[in-house]
């Protein structure tokens, strides 16, 4: 009886309890970003009038990162001293079942927004400028490691296609079934890479062959691997993980 008149009292008073949560992220460090987005991706009960004031918190949580979100900070770099070895397998299914995807067949399709849809090999692709980075994997189950990733900067290359960056979002789909999206910002962000090397060799099956995106300021999930298709939007295209309750910006 006691839970139920709590939960009664949440549904009545869902604004006032939103807005107190927002006084409390600013004014208390005790409670992160982060940390209520793991919160509101939690089915704390299956009353529908809380778990409107859960996703109430998530979407705030998603609009207070994105306007925290500076696209011109960097994240941290290292030496390759610091690399982990080996750099660990992660999926939603185990290392056995990574698509095994042809190279010499592989065409990456792009949609939307831009203005030029030819697909692009993979010689094409390793033909365009090359930079590589020395940065953190974060992931949202609690740990990291840090690797070397090596590709094509993204904002060149939707700059190169014309996409159109006025846009809100970008999202991709991928040869495992796996699907994401990001924010045009981050999509811009001068680290965010499309990956096709790690450790100075070909991206190897484990970490993502033929092509995966590499975010390093965004939690892990939000790198997709295996990419077989990108596309520009302004409709909200959801994710795997993000249509099941996960924070949709999940920076890191």
């Amino acid at each position: 009886m006691k839970k139920r008149t709590m939960e009664t009292s949440l549904a009545g008073h869902s604004a006032k309890l939103i807005r107190s949560v927002e006084r409390r992220l600013f004014l208390r460090q005790g409670l992160s970003l982060g940390a209520l987005a793991l919160l509101s991706g939690c089915k704390l009960t299956d009353d529908e009038a809380v778990q409107d004031v859960l996703t109430g918190m998530s979407e705030w949580n998603d609009r207070a990162q994105s306007w925290l979100f500076n696209p011109r900070k960097l994240a941290p770099e290292y030496p390759e001293s610091a690399i982990t070895k080996p750099f660990p397998f992660n999926a939603y299914y185990g290392v056995e079942d990574v698509p095994l995807v042809d190279g010499k067949d592989y065409q990456l399709q792009l949609e939307g927004l831009i203005r030029e849809k030819k697909a692009w090999s993979l010689p094409e692709l390793y033909a365009l400028p090359q930079t590589s980075q020395v940065t953190r994997h974060i992931c949202v189950e609690g740990w990291s490691a840090i690797g070397k990733w090596g590709g094509v900067r993204f904002s060149d290359f939707l700059a190169r296609v014309g996409a159109d960056t006025s846009a809100k979002y970008v999202g991709f789909r991928c040869a495992d079934d796996y699907y994401t999206s990001i924010d045009m910002a981050t999509a811009l962000h001068p680290q965010t890479l499309l990956t096709l090397r790690y450790a100075d060799q070909v991206l190897p099956a484990q970490y993502g062959f033929p092509m995966k995106l590499r975010i390093p300021t965004k939690l892990g999930f939000k790198n997709p691997k295996h990419i077989a298709s990108m596309f520009v939007t302004n409709e909200y295209p959801g994710g795997y993980w993000e249509d099941q309750g996960y924070n949709w910006f999940s920076g890191s």
